[in-house]
């Protein structure tokens, strides 16, 4: 689902992509968007702008729930069509294919929250994070409407304490979809092995720079490198990989908003030994290059020959 903010997204979701390829949505990290805890966005907003129809297309880093209060349609999840029924909860994780057709007239709510505020808020000892990888459909309980409408109402004001309390209610959210996700997982007998992905996580904190390739991780967790990958799907709906990747390009953002290296010194300090190869590496990850991202970030000019280090963060 698209929200308004060009910011965060591509906002023409009619737009053909003559290559063939799923449209990656994603723009995180454009001026604007990191300074905000979530996005809010209601589903008619947006729809009437698209004839109630949304391609086929997915966020790289960017979580969305939605609400359906009154109305409907259809959800496609990857390769899965579900039904869209009144006070249905649509989980989307970062990175899922996804399309909507919504009943005109349909009313609800869509929250997107950035991968770094998931980082934040979810403790990987507590498995949130597998059971909110699973894209679903499913019925909202009693207490998700006014949920939704508190965190909206909060996203809209100024009030001191307002990114505390966003975040305090987005995390509460979050821990009721992934409670009724993970009885899901329990029902369908496919546990995850959750163990067995923090060591994984904890291998990958200790030798990011080092780029170990999947088969290192794998080795030194005495497993091969398909079932490494198989866990990582069950946890995070990604491969081995694709975990790999999101890690260091968490990284590589952090180091370009928050610091005042050139690009090169990051490209050295995340262990590329070659500045061209870290910058394609980022760009064919984020659509952006290092340097557009940078001047997005502080309101430059993205066209700019000139690199412009940022401010240091306060």
């Amino acid at each position: 689902m698209d929200a308004p903010a060009p910011l965060l997204y591509k906002s023409n979701m009619k737009q053909i992509d003559t290559s063939g390829t799923i449209l990656n949505c994603n723009l995180f990290g454009e001026a604007g968007d990191l300074p905000d805890v979530v996005h809010c966005e209601t589903i008619e907003a947006r729809s009437k702008l698209h004839d109630w129809e949304f391609a086929p297309h997915r966020h790289s880093r960017l979580h969305q729930i939605l609400l359906i209060d009154w109305g409907g349609g259809r959800a496609m999840l990857e390769d899965r069509a579900h039904a869209l029924d009144p006070r249905t909860l649509v989980n989307v994780p970062a990175g899922t294919v996804h399309a909507f057709s919504f009943t005109p007239g349909t009313h609800g709510w869509v929250l997107t929250i950035a991968e770094e505020m998931l980082d934040e808020t979810l403790e990987p000892s507590e498995g949130l994070r597998q059971a909110l990888a699973q894209p679903s459909v499913f019925p909202a309980s009693k207490l998700a409407r006014p949920l939704m409408e508190e965190i909206f109402r909060e996203h809209a004001g100024r009030d001191f304490a307002r990114a505390h309390i966003l975040r305090s209610l987005t995390g509460t959210l979050l821990g009721r979809v992934a409670r009724s996700l993970a009885g899901d997982s329990l029902a369908s007998g496919k546990p995850v092995d959750a163990t067995l992905f923090q060591r994984f996580e904890a291998l990958l904190e200790e030798h990011l720079l080092d780029h170990w390739s999947v088969g290192d991780y794998a080795d030194a967790l005495s497993i091969s490198p398909t079932h490494l990958s198989r866990v990582a799907r069950a946890a995070v709906g990604r491969p081995a990989s694709g975990v790999i990747e999101d890690r260091m390009i968490r990284e590589a953002r952090r180091n370009l908003v928050y610091t005042s290296l050139q690009i090169s010194q990051v490209a050295y300090l995340l262990g590329f030994n070659d500045p061209a190869y870290f910058s394609r590496f980022f760009t064919q990850a984020t659509g952006m290059s290092p340097r557009d991202f940078r001047n997005s970030i502080n309101g430059q000019d993205a066209t700019a020959p000139v690199e412009r280090p940022v401010r240091q963060a306060s």
